[in-house]
């Protein structure tokens, strides 16, 4: 009896490590692409814009902004040319369609694409050694960026 208190009691104080890590790294396969959308939220919960504006123009997280334009984000410095500008893509792709491509633009547009895959396994080659296995974004920030994006309508 007291073994299984014992054991409870672990499993108890175990529990919001296992929350707080999950939904951090899915194996590729798990996302469901189909006709260039994720349909299913890759936390299991609604994306906050407000975080998901902070990601995107952070430079350590999204750095979004070293390779698209956004107007809504004018008092933030070099805005890159790279990819095509952000302002009014709220209007231009529905939320799973944003979350498609956030989470993995290589399976969206091919190879030919720079973007890497923000919630894909394989991001790149020359991946720093404590990289290697991780996504570039958690599955929530994700979703906090595709809501972030989803208000960028004119």
């Amino acid at each position: 009896m007291k073994l299984a208190k014992i054991s409870l009691a672990a499993a108890v104080f175990m529990l919001p490590a296992s929350i707080a890590s999950a939904g951090d790294v899915v194996p590729p396969d798990e996302v469901m692409y189909e006709d260039f959308t994720v349909e299913a939220s890759l936390s299991g919960a609604s994306g906050n814009p407000d975080n998901g504006a902070e990601i995107f123009k952070n430079r350590k997280l999204g750095n979004c902004l070293a390779c698209h334009i956004n107007s809504a984000m004018q008092e933030e410095l070099f805005h890159g040319t790279v990819g095509p500008s952000l302002d009014d893509v709220g209007s231009r792709w529905e939320p799973a369609q944003l979350r498609a491509i956030v989470a993995d633009a290589k399976e969206m547009f091919g190879e030919q694409t720079v973007m890497p895959g923000f919630y894909s396994l394989s991001v790149g080659v020359n991946v720093a050694e404590d990289r290697v296995g991780k996504t570039i974004l958690r599955a929530q920030q994700v979703e906090d960026v595709v809501a972030y994006l989803a208000t960028l309508k004119e």
